[in-house]
């Protein structure tokens, strides 16, 4: 322990010089923490029990922990809410945002690998890339980034114009304001935000580095927006979705305040098999729960909350989907759909800035800032420190071509610890990376990182089935980089970025861009730097996720070739049947899939229990688009 805690010693007075430090203190931070926090108690899983419930939903992620709180308002009406992971509730370190990057590969994440790519990863193992996504109550919402955005208006008017009827953003956004409740005191007066949901919205504000990416881009000519209001195109700060300085996911601002509801019963670590159809109507569920296989019955309706990789793969394995592909696999084909079709996710280019201002979060008190989130729950470890950006748009009717998201966070370390684990970097890579990131810490200090996210790909992957057993994983090909555009987008991003660079408010505290990869990249090591050249280079190569698959089972109209659902959400040709997440979009939103899928929720509620419960709010933002 003595020579542990000189390192701690040494960390606290800001003379962390690698990446030994680095994790020793985040591991004995870890230690501390669980040893001194006060565990709250279990909480216990209902059973199903036997016979039937009215509606059975399946997948207690963002959207069905949403379903599960509005549906249960009927005291008439009995819900099953299937989950095939467990609860976070008792793990406090995934409760902590700047903890944020153990959620991803942790026991709560499916940890889905897709298939070798032909555009993009081809420097991660093997050309694949990971697509995390929550298994746990609270799903992707529990292990996220916490960044609240709900998307530009022209998306959902988009999806309306496509045929996705009631979708616009006219009839979207009231939804969106019924769940909120924003705890920023500038916004907190708008008509676009809402205050007393049930979802709590706070500011990202973490470091002086804010205040810093705000004059870069007044200087680039751009004003300070609430990205969530009525334009988002614009420099905003950041918003995220924590509550007393603590994650706060749908599992825990739906779900748990109303767990004692006796009309509502959830069953963890419970695997579903298949949707049960007869005569193409959905009447229940098969699971597997304790190695034992089961049967439960829905006398109203089940409701596909899966997300946008597995809720593709259950109604391909209940015989709904491409007929071709199930009759290869074995399976009897109850309707022929474009399940895991249309497959969306967003990608993003890291770049990192040098900080000779020191404000971006770094390991200099580090014990204090650990004292201080477990007495009060606020300083560092209250943030993620996601704390601003950018949505860039080409013109003002468009929806942005890119998001840049600042990261305050010294970015070597962040690199070193959650990269190679996270995008699949093979070893050379990795042994590389290490060698690259120990030097830029040695040599330069503090840095932070920035994000450039395609926010609207042309490419289009697929989900598949592996076989016709459900315990395997699908096959996932996301098609990364396919169309060139896609290519183009990213390019132009970057160029921005760079553009960044020489602003005064950058220069004023030395924030020139490095780039990790730069040094030790085998494909990329005799092009010119920064030339475009490397950086398609770097792209094709390197290549990174949000973790934002959509479209899976889009909804479209009746005649919609490439449509899985209706603008009810229901499943066309099969009665009692819809699916309620991020799959049913109809592309990508201009952000993260969070908030909207939030959103899609909370309209599913009203659909399916035939009323309108945000009436009162359309009265007021009906104003809005006179």
């Amino acid at each position: 322990m003595e020579s542990l805690d000189l390192k701690r010693d040494r960390c606290a007075k800001g003379r962390c010089a690698g990446l030994i430090c680095s994790a020793l203190v985040v591991i004995l931070a870890i230690v501390v923490f669980l040893f001194i926090y006060i565990i709250f108690p279990n909480k216990e899983t209902f059973a199903p029990r036997k016979g039937s419930y009215d509606y059975v939903i399946v997948g207690a992620g963002t959207a069905g922990c949403v379903l599960a709180n509005r549906l249960s308002e009927d005291p008439l009406s009995s819900i099953l809410l299937i989950e095939a992971g467990d609860s976070v509730h008792d793990d406090k370190l995934m409760q902590i945002p700047l903890a944020v990057m153990f959620a991803n590969t942790s026991k709560y994440d499916w940890k889905f690998i897709t298939v070798p790519q032909k555009n993009s990863f081809l420097g991660s193992r093997d050309k694949r890339g990971t697509l995390s996504s929550g298994r746990v109550l609270g799903g992707s919402g529990s292990i996220n980034y916490m960044h609240h955005i709900r998307g530009s208006r022209h998306d959902f008017d988009a999806w309306e114009k496509e045929g996705a009827t009631g979708w616009s953003y006219k009839d979207v956004l009231p939804y969106f304001i019924k769940s909120e409740d924003v705890q920023i005191p500038e916004l907190k007066g708008s008509p676009y935000r809402g205050v007393g949901g049930l979802l709590t919205v706070s500011s990202g504000t973490a470091t002086a580095m804010a205040d810093v990416y705000r004059r870069g881009y007044g200087e680039l000519g751009y004003s300070k927006v609430d990205c969530n209001g009525e334009s988002q195109i614009g420099f905003c700060h950041g918003q995220e979705t924590t509550r007393n300085g603590e994650r706060l996911s749908t599992a825990k601002a739906f779900l748990e305040p109303v767990a004692d509801r006796p009309n509502l019963h959830v069953s963890n670590n419970t695997y579903i098999t298949k949707i049960l159809v007869d005569k193409n109507k959905a009447v229940g569920v098969e699971f597997i729960r304790d190695q034992t296989t089961y049967r439960m019955m829905a006398r109203k309706e089940v409701i596909l909350s899966a997300g946008g990789i597995k809720s593709p793969q259950i109604l391909m394995m209940s015989g709904i989907g491409p007929q071709a592909h199930l009759q290869s696999k074995g399976i009897n084909v109850v309707k022929d759909l474009p399940v895991g079709q249309n497959l969306e996710n967003h990608v993003m280019v890291p770049i990192s800035f040098k900080d000779n201002s020191s404000s971006a979060y770094n390991c200099s008190e580090f014990d204090d800032h650990l004292r201080q989130y477990i007495a009060n729950k606020s300083g560092p470890f209250s943030k993620t420190h996601l704390e601003a950006g950018a949505f860039l748009a080409d013109k003002d009717n468009l929806p942005p071509f890119t998001q840049i998201i600042f990261h305050s966070l010294n970015s070597f370390p962040f690199f070193l610890k959650a990269f190679p684990k996270i995008f699949e970097e093979n070893k050379e890579t990795e042994d590389t990376m290490k060698q690259s990131c120990s030097e830029a810490m040695n040599n330069t200090g503090n840095s932070f990182m920035s994000f450039v996210v395609l926010l609207h790909p042309k490419s289009r992957g697929t989900i598949q089935l592996q076989s016709s057993d459900p315990l395997d994983s699908p096959l996932i090909d996301p098609n990364y980089l396919d169309h060139p555009d896609d290519l183009k987008a990213l390019l132009k991003g970057i160029n921005h970025v760079l553009k960044l660079a020489e602003t005064k408010a950058f220069k004023t505290i030395g924030a020139s861009p490095l780039d990790p990869y730069q040094e030790h990249l085998p494909a990329c090591q005799e092009l010119p730097y920064p030339s475009e050249e490397y950086w398609v280079c770097r792209i094709k190569n390197y290549t990174q996720t949000m973790f934002h698959p959509t479209s899976t089972c889009k909804m479209g109209a009746s005649d919609d070739p490439k449509a899985v659902v209706d603008p009810q959400l229901r499943v066309k040709g099969i009665e009692n049947l819809r699916v309620v997440d991020a799959s049913v979009m109809r592309s990508a939103p201009s952000g993260t899939t969070n908030a909207p899928t939030i959103m899609i929720a909370e309209k599913a509620a009203d659909m399916i229990r035939g009323k309108d419960t945000v009436k009162h709010i359309r009265k007021v933002t009906d104003k809005l688009f006179v």
